[in-house]
């Protein structure tokens, strides 16, 4: 027997075990020791190393060694079972792609069907990429299956739940899953009781990178700041918003393209008008409390932009501080007004749509590789239908979009060669561009009615487009797993994104315009700095595919809605979430902060439109934001229900007025 097939024997067992560390050491001493000092090992202690070698290949072991975990972990006590079932899902893809790569194919699919069940609730998207894999060549060439072998899961328990694992895995019959444990989980252990089953932050994520990666990712400095010299900042030495007593006026003019609808719909009767006069007291009698949020706009850290900022016309300038002047304050006291623009007669064809910044606009991206803009002023004209609701400080207003009087309602732009996905207004309404499954973006002039520019540079896909803040600049989002910047002037992009493990379902710009975040299907959020392409944060908690982002208007913190109907609110200094939000029932397809940032107003698939008081959760005081499980919400302060309408897009004017859209489902 020779001593060179003990060590590897013995090498082999510290590697798989997770002792690396060990391994390591015992190869220095192999290294450092001659030939002549190498004692000759028992034959017989041999012959029990080399067995034990080969019985830790037998595939039956992962089959029994889960079973067993699995039933001790659901035999548990109830006030710790909740921490310890967090260990099985990544046991369980971990002995699938262990039993694949050693070529036991037919007995990892048995493994895998028989317990995929357990996870398909909270994981199903990551086990519909693992299925195919078929052999050990695909755990190789596959980028998601391959990062996650050669990185750690992070979970936290607390100190008994980690103590009655490890009391469990030093049984003999766990000695498989214990090497598995140990080579593909970090524990973070902390005293005192579990952590709450409702924490949405507690989830395990896997997301390719090792903790400590993006741990130190996360302490990268970034500047959340307004951009120096902005119009918000110009008014503000200017004298400020206008006092309470003057606003009566200029909220007159925040109402006027609907008061006009309004009166064209009703026979001009006086309804919303008195409506508004109570809304107007509602408003004069919050000022005071409403005050005091929408100064968190001009106390934000002022920076430097990193881009060539797009020269603003003055006449544009002079519109835009008249609209801040005249910004509705809004509150927990002082909702919003909200206008509902539902699509109609569009035959499940309907992708996207968008509004731009004053309403006026709305545009609708078709399966038929069309784009369809309606002027809403045009439609008042026409006298088109519209239903009236109302109560309890809101007033929404649905527009019917669509309806067919015998002559086109709308500008058709053709150009796409596969079905529109996205589409996002300029700031000031001039231009629009679309994203479609032909890879492409397109930029279309509303006042020409015609396609300008056709932006190629994806290889897949365009899921989501968006113009900066200040316009000239775009982003884009793929499945081609990166996310792009763009300038109109340029036909090539000018830095590409790439570090998501699967498709970049959306994406946001921060309101300096140095950063912007991208949704994943990953379960992740990243931040990236503009100037140098480079991953600046990631946000972990998410249990699904990102749909939605939004970015206050102080730069300081970002909303994200997933698939499943959750929203989380999350510091960009710290990269940690401030609170997560559970409301909706389905998914979150629109996210809006109001102009002084107290509101968020959110989109679902469920038919509802939502309002959350943001001031109630971000004013944390410092000594309770570094407390461990922290139970604060986001309060919700109002919920909209459509008849039937999925709520595809949100956005508030520079007035505070909001404006919602969606296609009227079926089951109306």
């Amino acid at each position: 027997m020779e001593d060179e097939d003990i060590e590897k024997a013995v090498m082999a067992y510290l590697k798989k075990k997770g002792f690396k560390q060990t391994a390591l050491a015992l190869q220095e001493e192999q290294s450092k020791s001659s030939s002549s000092n190498i004692s000759h090992t028992d034959p017989d202690v041999s012959k029990q190393l080399l067995s034990f070698s080969e019985s830790e290949n037998d595939p039956a072991r992962y089959q029994d060694g889960y079973s067993k975990l699995r039933s001790w972990t659901y035999g548990s006590l109830d006030l710790y079972k909740h921490e310890l079932l967090r260990v099985l899902y990544p046991v369980f893809i971990h002995c699938f792609m262990d039993l694949v790569a050693k070529g036991h194919t037919q007995e990892a699919r048995t493994f895998f069907s028989s317990y995929r069940e357990d996870h398909e609730m909270m994981h199903l998207r990551d086990l519909q990429k693992l299925e195919g894999i078929l052999s050990p060549s695909h755990l190789e060439e596959m980028e998601f299956a391959h990062s996650l072998r050669q990185s750690k899961v992070k979970i936290k328990i607390c100190q008994y739940s980690h103590e009655l694992l490890v009391q469990y895995l030093q049984t003999p019959q766990s000695s498989k899953m214990f090497g598995i444990i140990n080579e593909h989980i970090t524990f973070e252990v902390s005293p005192g009781q579990p952590s709450s089953i409702s924490d949405e932050t507690e989830v395990v994520t896997l997301i390719g990178i090792s903790q400590d990666t993006a741990k130190q990712m996360n302490e990268k400095e970034i500047h959340w700041g307004l951009l120096e010299d902005s119009l918000e900042e110009r008014l503000e030495k200017a004298g400020g918003m206008m006092p309470e007593s003057e606003k009566g006026e200029g909220e007159t003019k925040e109402g006027d393209l609907e008061e006009s609808k309004k009166k064209s719909t009703d026979g001009g009767k006086q309804g919303p008008s008195a409506k508004k006069l109570k809304k107007d007291k509602v408003v004069g009698a919050t000022g005071k409390s409403a005050r005091s949020e929408t100064n968190a706009v001009s106390v934000a850290p002022r920076v430097k932009a990193e881009l060539t900022l797009p020269a603003v016309p003055t006449e544009v300038e002079h519109s835009i501080l008249e609209d801040l002047r005249n910004r509705v304050r809004l509150s927990s006291m002082a909702l919003p007004s909200v206008c509902f623009y539902t699509f109609i007669n569009t035959h499940n064809g309907l992708n996207c749509s968008s509004i731009s910044h004053d309403g006026s606009l709305v545009a609708g991206g078709f399966s038929d590789s069309s784009l369809k803009v309606w002027d809403m002023a045009k439609i008042g004209q026409e006298g088109g239908a519209a239903t009236m609701q109302g109560g309890n400080g809101t007033t929404p207003t649905e527009q019917l979009v669509g309806t067919d009087d015998g002559k086109r309602s709308y500008t058709l732009f053709q150009g796409h060669a596969g079905p529109v996905y996205s589409a996002t207004f300029s700031p000031l309404g001039d231009f629009i561009l679309s994203s479609s499954s032909d890879s492409t973006i397109r930029l279309w002039s509303t006042k020409l009615n015609a396609n300008l520019v056709c932006y190629k540079g994806h290889n897949y896909p365009v899921w989501d487009v968006q113009f900066s803040p200040v316009g000239h600049y775009f982003a884009s989002s793929s499945h081609d797993r990166t996310a792009r910047i763009w300038s109109m002037d340029r036909i090539q992009p000018l830095r590409i994104m790439a570090g998501h493990l699967s498709d970049v379902d959306c994406v946001q710009w921060h309101a300096n315009c140095n950063y912007i975040a991208t949704g994943s299907s990953d379960k992740t959020v990243r931040l990236w700095d503009v100037q140098s392409g480079e991953c600046v944060r990631i946000f972990i908690g998410h249990r699904s595919m990102i749909l939605s982002l939004a970015m206050s208007p102080d730069g300081r913190y970002m909303a994200s809605g997933d698939e499943d109907g959750t929203i989380m609110m999350w510091d960009l200094s710290s990269g940690r979430c401030v609170t997560p939000l559970t409301g909706h029932t389905s998914c979150v397809w629109a996210l809006d902060f109001s102009g002084e940032g107290s509101l968020l107003a959110s989109g679902s698939a469920d038919c509802t439109v939502k309002l959350w008081d943001v001031t109630a959760s971000t004013k944390i005081p410092r000594a309770e934001e570094n407390k461990a499980g922290s139970t604060n919400r986001l309060r919700l302060l109002k919920t909209l229900p459509t008849k039937s309408t999925p709520v595809y897009s949100l956005r508030f004017s520079r007035r505070n007025l909001l404006f919602a859209s969606g296609v009227l489902s079926k089951g109306a």
